[in-house]
């Protein structure tokens, strides 16, 4: 895995909405500490800003927020203005993988780049302004889905599924 791209989301492909979270999901938080841990986290400027200032940066975690804003300051983290010249800098220092975890722009922009997506699905209907990229069948192949496919639930009543997905190899 090179670059990967991690997301939670519920039907329709809803992320988000007014740059938070629409549920409640400690079992996805819990999974989301898991993979990234360890690694980078790639993030556009306003998910950094919808993070709790005592999770700024993420620990364990090096961060690199991606922005437009010249000047802007993310402290702890490194700022970047350009998401594949900082993807190809993180990639050279070799620390860790790559993880892409948010915004909509910023998912959009790296998905190309990407070899694994690692996706929580929720099992329910809610309104939101963000959405996340859909994978293509004819590029990404689902390789990992909870046993049976099943929907677990979650200790705040929702159902939910862990599914990773790995770009189809092209000859």
């Amino acid at each position: 895995m090179r670059v990967a791209m991690v997301w939670a989301q519920a039907r329709g492909g809803v992320i988000g909405r007014d740059n938070g979270l629409p549920w409640h999901l400690p079992e996805d938080q819990k999974h989301f500490r898991e993979l990234t841990t360890g690694g980078t986290v790639l993030m556009g400027r306003a998910t950094w800003e919808s993070l709790p200032q005592r999770f700024r940066p993420l620990p364990g975690r090096r961060n690199v927020v991606i922005t437009r804003q010249r000047d802007y300051q993310a402290p702890g983290a490194s700022v970047r203005h350009d998401v594949a010249a900082a993807i190809a800098d993180e990639l050279a220092t070799g620390v860790g993988p790559l993880w892409v975890i948010g915004g909509e722009q910023v998912y959009r922009a790296t998905m190309p780049l990407a070899d694994t997506l690692v996706v929580t699905e929720i099992d329910q209907d809610v309104d939101g302004d963000a959405y996340a990229p859909q994978p293509d069948e004819r590029e990404w192949s689902l390789v990992q889905a909870d046993p049976g496919q099943g929907w677990l639930e979650s200790a705040s009543g929702l159902a939910y599924r862990f599914l990773r997905y790995e770009r189809v190899a092209t000859t």
